[in-house]
């Protein structure tokens, strides 16, 4: 038999608490509730979980610090925010900090569960199966090691979050094809409906940060205006990007503009650190 995950609940609120522990343990997963973040710190070098669902307003430590200490140390644990405002500037903050996924309150637990069940599905099982027998993909100096969601720099391990991960593995799988950012968005998330796309930028902004050379000026995930991103692999110039609906062919802009170094068509966008 399976043993089952084991979630810790960070939640200083005593009822919603107790009402989370109750039904994910009815639902067979294992539980450890805790009110602070001092002390969700202290067990993780103890006894690490499948998962952590954490409040980020907390007395003392915030949420948000807690997540920053522990992706700061290398500690990739799937998490999911529980924030008591709904605006973008706090969803995005979440996601900025290492999240996997965010609920605001009010939420049932019916579905915080779903989502929990859905990160961890992720955690264990990349989108895409397939992608699982492709070698290691060469990212300029890097490696990236698909099968363990690892970057590989020189003999330094960088363990990759969750939806960092999903994000580059859907682009690396299709490389020279524009992804947009509704594929990636529902590629990372569990549930994309309840997210903006911002989400999926600012895991490209962590992505470029990690992999590109400049990332005011990326190379291998450029920008496709008004669609998304794509993946320039190391080893040639990128084929042409296909042109979106309402642009001309790739050719036809190649055509109309001047020389520039960018390896890429008319659709990338000017500005190639915009996201």
């Amino acid at each position: 038999m399976n043993k089952p995950y084991h979630v810790y609940v960070v939640d200083a609120e005593a009822g919603s608490r107790d009402t989370l522990r109750s039904y994910f343990e009815a639902h067979g997963l294992t539980v450890t509730a805790m009110d602070s973040a001092g002390e969700l710190l202290r067990r993780m070098h103890r006894l690490r979980p499948d998962l952590v669902v954490l409040a980020m307003e907390l007395p003392g430590t915030s949420g948000l610090q807690a997540c920053q200490r522990l992706r700061a140390e290398g500690d990739r644990v799937p998490l999911i925010f529980i924030s008591d405002r709904a605006d973008e500037v706090d969803r995005v903050l979440g996601l900025e900090m290492g999240a996997d996924d965010l609920v605001t309150r009010p939420y049932s637990a019916r579905e915080l569960l779903a989502r929990v069940h859905a990160v961890l599905r992720r955690a264990i099982v990349p989108p895409g199966l397939p992608i699982l027998a492709m070698p290691p993909v060469a990212i300029g100096r890097l490696q990236f090691d698909i099968a363990s969601r690892c970057l590989h720099d020189a003999g330094r391990l960088h363990v990759l979050s969750t939806v960092e991960y999903a994000v580059l593995a859907e682009l690396v799988a299709n490389p020279g094809v524009a992804i947009s950012r509704e594929r990636l968005l529902a590629a990372s998330h569990s549930r994309a409906e309840g997210l903006l796309l911002r989400a999926v930028d600012v895991a490209v902004m962590r992505l470029r940060k990690r992999i590109e050379p400049d990332a005011a000026q990326p190379r291998f995930i450029q920008t496709i205006r008004g669609h998304g991103y794509m993946f320039v692999p190391t080893s040639a110039e990128a084929p042409a990007a296909p042109a979106l609906p309402g642009e001309p062919p790739a050719d036809a802009a190649r055509g109309q503009r001047s020389r520039r170094s960018t390896p890429v068509g008319a659709e990338v966008s000017p500005s190639m650190n915009t996201v």
